[in-house]
């Protein structure tokens, strides 16, 4: 499936700018609010991913949540766990070995850049919470309608 760019903002951080403390590992580790601007009327459900990209290992994730009900927005400080009961139990897979938002946090005095991406999917992924992320695109490369992404840094 062809898929189109999905527009977002990603409340607090401009892209290429700098991530709040709120939303990071020596802060509060806060997920942020997303708010999608031209969301596809096909849109069933959403992912999203959080990925180092100056990490050792190439694009580390740090985040993967799939099957949020499509909507314009996603509010920030989503939950721990395998399901997210306030997201229509929306999965989250492992990233940074846990079920759930982990920030950026980089070695001390070493700025790393982030990348946010967000996926509008045609169903929902029906996958164990236990998948990485690389599972979860392989099973949701013919469904994803629209992809964005915005990146930061943090140090």
């Amino acid at each position: 499936m062809e898929s189109s760019l999905l527009e977002f903002e990603c409340v607090g951080i401009e892209d290429g700018g700098k991530i709040p403390i709120e939303n990071t590992g020596r802060g509060w580790d806060i997920s942020p609010e997303f708010v999608i601007k031209n969301l596809s009327p096909k849109a069933k459900t959403l992912a999203v991913t959080l990925e180092d990209l100056s990490h050792p290992v190439k694009n580390f994730t740090h985040w993967i949540i799939w099957n949020i009900p499509a909507a314009d927005r996603i509010e920030k400080g989503i939950g721990a766990g395998k399901e997210v009961p306030a997201l229509g139990n929306a999965r989250q897979g492992i990233g940074y070995g846990f079920h759930r938002y982990a920030g950026p946090k980089p070695p001390k005095g070493k700025k790393h850049i982030y990348r946010f991406s967000i996926y509008s999917l045609d169903c929902e992924i029906d996958l164990s919470a236990n998948s990485l992320k690389k599972t979860f695109l392989k099973k949701a490369q013919d469904h994803i309608l629209q992809k964005g992404s915005i990146t930061g840094e943090f140090e």
